[in-house]
């Protein structure tokens, strides 16, 4: 099981990772795209949604089930990643690269994002 050391994982099966311009990018684990199996088609937020962490804004679905996508953090969808969209099952291929969708956090996603789990605790979740 692939876990980077450089992102934060939610129990629910999403890493995120603050960008250097402040913004936080978030996808799917690993884990969450093998569960799935063969990804078919992603529902993705808004440009310009407010949600809150843990909050449902997005949805994955795969031959096997549908699943939702849970934001880690709180803040306003600023952008969203069409080529994914548009080819779900890249999301097979590399979970890591193909992130979902990218989010300017709010004042409490400090706190939030340093709640999340790091790759270790993440693989002990497992």
């Amino acid at each position: 099981m692939n876990t980077p050391d450089n992102l934060k994982y939610a129990a629910s099966h999403e890493w995120a990772r603050l960008d250097a311009d402040g913004t936080v990018t978030i996808g799917i684990t690993d884990h969450a795209q093998e569960a799935l199996g063969d990804i078919v088609f992603l529902e993705l937020p808004a440009v310009g949604r407010v949600v809150k962490a843990g909050e449902e804004c997005a949805v994955v679905e795969s031959v096997k089930a549908a699943s939702d996508i849970y934001s880690p953090v709180s803040g306003e969808v600023v952008d969203i990643n069409q080529a994914a969209a548009d080819a779900p099952e890249s999301i097979n291929t590399d979970a890591y690269a193909n992130w979902l969708f990218r989010i300017k956090p709010a004042a409490t996603s400090a706190a939030e994002l340093g709640a999340l789990l790091d790759a270790t605790a993440y693989a002990a979740t497992l």
